[in-house]
């Protein structure tokens, strides 16, 4: 059986894109908190890199565009350090890191949090399982 997606040549994602109302105060935000590297800006847009996937910030510029975004899920190696990162950078914590599964290698973790622009994101880590 042929896979639709596997016809179109589709090998990963390339760019997510977030609604954002203050650019320039989104920008600082993934920028300055977050870390992700600037790549370039061009009107009411900005790009970063996020490990190789595009993240743009924009504006909407309609207002069937102008809602929340969906879930970011940013897979760091420990959660523990990540999140008292962002507590010391004053995120808006939504959640402290909690176990969400314990699966037969790791156990999945997640904290949650709130971008400059309200839009909820996560972190996410594998602990690997002691053998």
């Amino acid at each position: 059986m042929v896979n639709a997606a596997s016809s179109l040549g589709i090998t990963g994602l390339g760019q997510i894109a977030i609604n954002v109302h203050d650019l320039p105060r989104a920008v600082a935000f993934y920028r300055d908190v977050l870390g992700l590297p600037f790549l370039f800006a061009a009107g009411s847009m900005a790009f970063f890199d996020c490990g190789g996937v595009r993240l743009l910030l924009g504006t909407p510029d309609r207002p069937e565009l102008n809602h929340p975004s969906s879930i970011l899920y940013f897979r760091v190696p420990e959660i523990q350090p990540a999140y008292q990162y962002l507590l010391a950078k004053n995120a808006a914590i939504e959640s402290a890191p909690r176990l969400i599964a314990r699966m037969p290698t790791c156990d999945l973790w997640m904290a949650a949090f709130h971008d400059s622009e309200d839009n909820l994101l996560e972190l996410m880590s594998e602990a690997p399982r002691a053998a």
